[in-house]
């Protein structure tokens, strides 16, 4: 069984003390694509370490949107020339957090479209933070949708509407620990959400699943949303790996 990790801080300073052996511990337990979302130009270095120091880390780049502040455009800057000068597989993570703060709604919805041009440019998928602010992507996703566009809702907390609205614009879901969780929720309704349309991801260092929550999660706790995700839809966790896997290669294309 070949798992992929679609979303994971493996450079978090959380994992200073044991990121080798964080790494070893999920490939062994079959999960061996890792991909890692950019949050600022303070994790940058930290990003690429990651990359040269280890097999199977696919970067992204992007601004998160808790880190749109005053000098959002300058950070803005650096995505862009970034993104002239290599590779990644995605735009990300980005998109609207109302959660900590609205100051920045204006700014947080700029860098939002903002980076979804890119993202059209570079034909690459995007990958969106939403927290508390569904109205507000969703108003920008309905005015940037186009046949071109193409991503991932990262950690997936919303309604069964919200799930259907998400994928009818091309937008997988991704589901981690939260859908372990008693009062998660999700997993009242995931069912009614086609297979194809899911991709696994932990989050980590953050959301550890049951039951491990509350404290640090790793890459190798993706098999136990795996694992939840195959009593939902009463199918075998090699048929949930096949399938999702499969899933991020769509809108990875790696």
């Amino acid at each position: 069984m070949i798992f992929t990790d679609t979303h994971t801080h493996l450079y978090s300073s959380d994992f200073d003390a044991d990121r080798p052996l964080v790494i070893k511990r999920a490939v062994d337990a079959g999960v061996n694509r890792f991909f890692i979302p950019a949050i600022d130009s303070h994790h940058h270095k930290l990003m690429f370490a990651l990359e040269k120091n280890h097999q199977n880390m696919f970067l992204m780049m992007g601004l998160h949107p808790t880190s749109v502040k005053e000098n959002y455009k300058e950070e803005l800057a650096i995505v862009e020339n970034y993104l002239n000068q290599r590779t990644f597989f995605a735009l990300g993570e980005i998109g609207i957090d109302l959660f900590w703060d609205k100051t920045f709604l204006k700014a947080q919805q700029d860098a939002f479209k903002t980076q979804i041009h890119w993202a059209k440019h570079y034909q690459l998928p995007i990958v969106i933070h939403c927290r508390e602010a569904f109205d507000e992507v969703f108003e920008i996703l309905e005015d940037e949708k186009s046949s071109d566009l193409r991503g991932i809702f990262h950690c997936f907390t919303g309604t069964l509407a919200q799930a259907e609205k998400a994928v009818s614009y091309q937008m997988k879901l991704g589901i981690g620990g939260v859908v372990t969780f008693k009062n998660g929720k999700i997993d009242q309704f995931l069912k009614a959400i086609p297979l194809n349309d899911l991709v696994l991801e932990t989050d980590a260092p953050y959301l550890a699943p049951s039951p491990y929550r509350g404290k640090r999660n790793e890459s190798s706790y993706l098999t136990l949303v795996a694992q939840k995700l195959a009593e939902i839809y009463q199918v075998s966790i090699g048929d949930i790996a096949k399938i999702t896997t499969q899933n991020s290669k769509d809108v990875f294309g790696i």
